[in-house]
């Protein structure tokens, strides 16, 4: 049995079946945007393997932050004990993020942030003695993740999660807004939501939402102008805000964080995926000081939580270093350069008859076909073309890394037109 045969008859991939009806491509190497398959071909990556490395692939100041790392310790508990890294990471992002945001929790993966959030506003309420706030408030067509706290707050009715609804906590969930990013706002765009917690605030312990780009439950965008909006109407309920920014955060929309788009300020943020540029898993949960303060000040005194591998070494020692080089980068440029491509070479596309929109925000291209797409036979005609794009649903889109060249993200969006026009 071949490695390919043993891997497709043993091992579940994402979103797959068992044994896997889907091929997995063997790789063999990767270095700047190009992956290179054990039989030799390469393929230029779009998806910065599911938007985490947005400085490519081998990159020599990463590898050099693991490489040191590893030399003086590759983990240790952090119950008790603490290390330069985790400390310095924290200063990192307690500078970037926005100023509200003083307190960080380590977590593992962004699933796990988001569970810690969401702990976080029940455990504050608790400590407040409000225990009647036990709900949350998100938005439909909305994703936060594939863990069971992570799964109640997506989409309930056509998120990939629903099979579960009988067994999830029930919350309530607002209309997402129908705009575009850059479409005329209306106030129509706001009434389910505000519906939703003019009635129900007394029982939530926060809104949850995706800021400006709502990621893998439908790769849609919509105006700041709405979570500003939303901004205003938590602090008129009093009502905690969390904004996961695990897809969006560190440049993607083409600000450091999308919540700059709208010039608000969460209660609660998540971030992950590109924090590591892509090496380790490694996700963080920040909150103000009144959130921290209030929960250790309370019954039992204490936040219950605690993964085992909490702000590994490793992963806190090369997030510093992804984040160092990308602040020390023309990274803003890069993303609008990629955003100024996309949109002229997407443009095509409108005009194809499978196609319901195109839609472009920072480094984010889509093309959304009006029927589901045959996953595994466009994801061969992608890699027969030369390049790495995963659809899914009826969405065919790029996140590439910001370092990509412009011949590069040619080659990808010549190939999606292509293979779209051919489905």
């Amino acid at each position: 049995m071949t490695d390919t045969d043993f891997d497709q008859q043993h091992i579940w991939h994402p979103y797959s079946s068992m044994p896997s009806a889907l091929p997995a491509y063997p790789v063999k190497s990767a270095s700047g945007v190009m992956l290179t398959l054990d039989d030799g071909r390469e393929l230029v990556d779009g998806m910065a393997s599911w938007w985490c490395a947005i400085h490519g692939y081998n990159v020599p100041q990463l590898n050099e932050a693991i490489e040191n790392q590893l030399e003086n310790m590759a983990h240790v508990m952090f119950g008790g004990l603490t290390h330069e890294p985790a400390v310095e990471l924290a200063k990192k992002l307690v500078s970037i993020t926005p100023e509200k945001l003083q307190s960080v929790f380590f977590a593992d993966s962004g699933s796990v942030a988001v569970e810690i959030a969401l702990k976080l506003a029940l455990q504050y309420w608790h400590a407040k003695g409000d225990t009647q706030r036990q709900k949350f408030l998100a938005l439909k067509g909305g994703y936060h993740g594939d863990t069971f706290a992570a799964m109640s707050v997506c989409d309930p009715v056509s998120g990939m999660h629903a099979m579960f609804n009988e067994v999830l906590p029930v919350h309530y969930f607002a209309d997402a807004p129908s705009g575009q990013h850059n479409a005329q706002y209306t106030d129509a765009d706001l009434n389910s939501f505000k519906q939703q917690i003019e009635q129900h605030h007394r029982k939530l312990a926060a809104v949850i939402l995706e800021p400006i780009v709502q990621g893998a439950g439908g790769m849609r965008f919509y105006a700041p102008q709405f979570l500003q909006d939303v901004r205003a109407l938590c602090d008129k309920h009093g009502v905690l805000l969390i904004t996961d920014e695990i897809a969006t955060g560190f440049g993607r929309t083409g600000k450091l964080f999308a919540c700059e788009q709208a010039n608000i300020t969460p209660d609660i943020m998540c971030v992950g995926k590109a924090l590591t540029g892509g090496y380790i898993s490694l996700a963080a949960t920040l909150m103000s000081n009144e959130i921290a303060g209030t929960i250790s000040g309370g019954e039992p005194g204490l936040f219950m939580h605690g993964p085992t591998f909490m702000a590994n070494p490793l992963a806190c020692a090369v997030a510093n270093a992804s984040i160092e080089l990308l602040l020390n980068s023309p990274w803003q440029q890069r993303v609008s350069n990629i955003e100024t491509q996309l949109l002229r070479e997407l443009k095509p596309a409108r005009d194809l008859k499978q196609v319901k929109d195109v839609r472009v925000l920072g480094a984010i291209g889509v093309i959304e076909t009006h029927q589901a797409v045959d996953q595994t036979a466009m994801c061969q005609a992608f890699v027969d073309a030369g390049v790495w794009v995963r659809p899914f649903s009826n969405l065919v889109y790029i996140m590439p890394s910001y370092i990509i060249e412009p011949d590069e993200l040619t080659k990808l969006t010549s190939a999606m037109l292509h293979v779209v026009s051919r489905a």
